[in-house]
């Protein structure tokens, strides 16, 4: 009875930070939700969920740090270096060819995947002609992202990953370290669009030639997971390409006719056209 009851306060919870706030969590992973929220309850203080539910509603300064629990924030620069190592050598060869480009890095949670691609068409000589969309649904991600600022602890591993996906550079050539922080030079986000996204809810806003959203959808269930692609395959310019995590895939989905394998084992796919 006490797991049934909890599961209920969870999904009042959920569609009442729907319908006060348009923040939509209904359809992620349950699972991965329920513990998510549990670990909020227990580190905040709160007797139950509802008693969560009714200072997030009544108290507009907790929806933040609720966010802080509900979205992915961990990640690290060029993380899966394989990846972009796959993206240097087999996707920019044909990006190349375009006259401009537009990069959507979607759930960007603190930058770390922005600044690798940033620095990734830097090297590439493309970041010029490149227009980069860094999005995400929680406004101190973006905060974070757009601040580009990490501990100087987690540069050691930014700094192997970045070797390993083939940089041509040093990456110390890109921050300056000052009081146990790494501060990521901010030209490279001259070219940066930060803006709120919600993959749940909004819709396409720009036409884009690659588009990365990894390990993002594995927080999804089913039914978002296709929405989300089918906003992906409306997003993407004819040839364009979709980058996911290790662990996602679009097999299930009713849109993965729409994509053709291109580095399937990275997950690198490009849009087929009808």
């Amino acid at each position: 009875m006490p797991d049934k009851i909890e599961d209920l306060e969870i999904q009042l919870l959920l569609e009442a930070l729907f319908q006060h706030y348009h923040y939509d969590f209904r359809h992620y992973a349950r699972a991965s939700i329920k513990r998510r929220l549990v670990q909020a309850r227990d580190q905040l203080g709160f007797a139950s969920i509802s008693a969560l539910q009714d200072r997030v509603l009544h108290d507009p300064d907790m929806l933040p740090r609720l966010l802080g629990y509900l979205t992915v924030q961990v990640s690290e620069m060029f993380r899966d270096p394989s990846y972009f190592r796959a993206l240097r050598e087999k996707v920019l060869p044909h990006l190349r060819t375009y006259p401009s480009l537009k990069v959507w890095i979607a759930g960007c949670s603190a930058g770390e995947e922005l600044y690798s691609l940033a620095i990734l068409l830097r090297e590439e000589g493309l970041y010029e002609r490149t227009l980069f969309y860094a999005t995400d649904i929680n406004p101190d991600a973006l905060s974070a992202a757009e601040a580009g600022l990490y501990p100087l602890d987690r540069i050691r591993k930014f700094t192997e990953n970045h070797q390993k996906s083939g940089g041509k550079s040093s990456l110390s050539d890109y921050y300056t370290a000052a009081y146990g922080r790494a501060v990521f030079d901010k030209s490279l986000r001259d070219r940066v669009v930060f803006s709120d996204h919600s993959l749940v809810t909004d819709a396409v806003f720009a036409e884009m030639h690659l588009i990365s959203c990894r390990n993002v959808m594995i927080y999804f269930d089913r039914a978002l997971q296709d929405r989300a692609i089918g906003l992906f395959r409306e997003s993407l310019t004819r040839k364009g390409f979709l980058g996911l995590g290790s662990k996602e895939s679009l097999r299930f989905s009713r849109h993965a006719t729409g994509f053709a394998d291109f580095v399937p084992e990275e997950k690198i796919y490009q849009r087929r056209e009808p």
